[in-house]
């Protein structure tokens, strides 16, 4: 019973993106944002919960850690021939998602620090600061305090009103705290593969509150929805030393997010917060069935050591 319910959580990730996709779809960006982060969270630690528990039901198996563990009786567990080959495969993909989290922790981290170290090198009028680059760029670079890292080619490729839109975009991103988002999505893609499509989701969804928070400050959409499309154009496949978690309103499917500001803002649809409420119900069972499965567990862990009955 106890391997069944570890084994869920690995499970019950894989109907995370449609639902995430389809939870995007006219709800309101804000909402699911939150939504689609806290699900994968829940379902990353689960995942991450029940990966360990599977590990050390198999290393338990081996006598000198059965020692170290104190057990005076063999661990209650399925025979060997489904024990090991789960604690092994359990082991390579904790190990796998950990050096793949370290390697982009890593890189991350350089890449804000350059972003910093650039922009503290130019003057800043309030928390915009400008940088004298060909490369037309812009983007929300979280600290203290706070910039809206602009280069002179992107200010060159917009009119005066389309960079107000642009800024205002750019705050958003500041005033909503999305880079933690954007941090919560990478490392619940490190976590599980099936997570990675609801990342990208996230960033959608982020870019969308941005959209929306830019359009109510300038008071048009038209003219948000503009200013995101000629500064996307503008800066298509330019380089730039920006970290990921540091939103820009080029990113994401720029097409999408034009088309959804184009969109006269109605009345929310109900079906995607019935989605919505299925991905969190998803999340929600794969997060008791891995405490479930934890708690389980520890209980046989108790019972071979003479600690409890069953």
């Amino acid at each position: 019973m106890t391997v069944i319910l570890l084994i869920a959580p690995l499970l019950l990730p894989f109907a995370a993106p449609p639902l995430a996709r389809r939870a995007l779809e006219g709800a309101r960006p804000v909402v699911a944002l939150w939504t689609l982060t806290v699900c994968a969270m829940v379902l990353a630690g689960a995942c991450v919960a029940s990966l360990g528990a599977l590990v050390l039901t198999g290393v338990l198996r081996v006598p000198a850690f059965a020692a170290l563990g104190e057990l005076v009786h063999p661990l209650n567990a399925p025979s060997d021939l489904v024990v090991v080959p789960a604690a092994a495969l359990a082991t390579g993909a904790l190990t796998l998602g950990a050096v793949t989290l370290v390697r982009s922790a890593l890189r991350q981290s350089r890449a804000f620090r350059v972003a910093r170290r650039q922009a503290g090198r130019r003057p800043a009028a309030g928390d915009l600061c400008v940088v004298d680059s060909p490369h037309p760029d812009a983007y929300a670079l979280p600290g203290r305090p706070h910039r809206i890292v602009v280069t002179t080619a992107m200010l060159r490729s917009l009119g005066p009103r389309e960079r107000d839109a642009l800024f205002a975009h750019e705050r958003a991103h500041n005033a909503g705290g999305h880079h933690y988002f954007l941090a919560a999505a990478e490392l619940a893609a490190h976590c599980h593969p099936a997570l990675r499509p609801a990342r990208e989701a996230i960033r959608l969804a982020a870019e969308r509150a941005a959209d929306e928070a830019a359009a109510s400050a300038v008071g048009d959409r038209r003219l948000t929805a503009h200013a995101i499309a000629r500064a996307a154009l503008a800066g298509h496949a330019a380089p730039s030393p920006r970290p990921d978690f540091a939103s820009a309103a080029t990113t994401g499917p720029v097409p999408q997010r034009v088309a959804a500001l184009l969109t006269p803002p109605g009345r929310p649809s109900r079906a995607p917060h019935r989605v919505a409420l299925l991905l969190a119900a998803c999340a929600l069972l794969s997060g008791t069935a891995a405490s479930a499965g934890v708690l389980d567990f520890h209980h046989e862990i108790e019972i071979a050591q003479g600690e409890a009955t069953r």
